[in-house]
């Protein structure tokens, strides 16, 4: 696949681009976002590309796994008690990489709405 063969997280998921990562299996990588919005700030990926959400949700194996992921990365960080999860899809909702992640925001307030 042509997208993926460009896509820096599947360059980070294979290893092939350094990054500071808090959990991974043979699905799901879990790495701290370059540049956060809060003190917690993880991005969890499929080691398989999907481009977003609606691509993923056909594959229902990766796509628990990449949540209880979520869970696991906020209860490690700390921050179970008050996160945020959020899947950016399409350049609409702010995705700027084409391949799709959960943003595990948490260790401060949230403002509601998020913008």
């Amino acid at each position: 696949m042509i997208a993926a063969m460009s896509c820096i997280f599947c360059a980070i998921a294979a290893g092939e681009v350094p990054a500071t990562v808090v959990h991974q299996s043979e699905r799901v990588v879990a790495f701290r976002d370059l540049n956060p919005v809060a003190p917690v700030h993880v991005l969890v990926i499929p080691r398989e590309h999907y481009r977003n959400v609606v691509e993923l949700s056909a594959d229902v194996a990766t796509a628990a796994e990449l949540l209880e992921v979520v869970a696991e990365v906020a209860n490690t960080e700390n921050v179970a008690d008050g996160f945020r999860t959020v899947f950016n899809t399409g350049g609409d909702a702010g995705q700027e990489v084409d391949h799709v992640h959960a943003h595990v925001i948490g260790g401060r307030q949230m403002q509601w709405p998020p913008g």
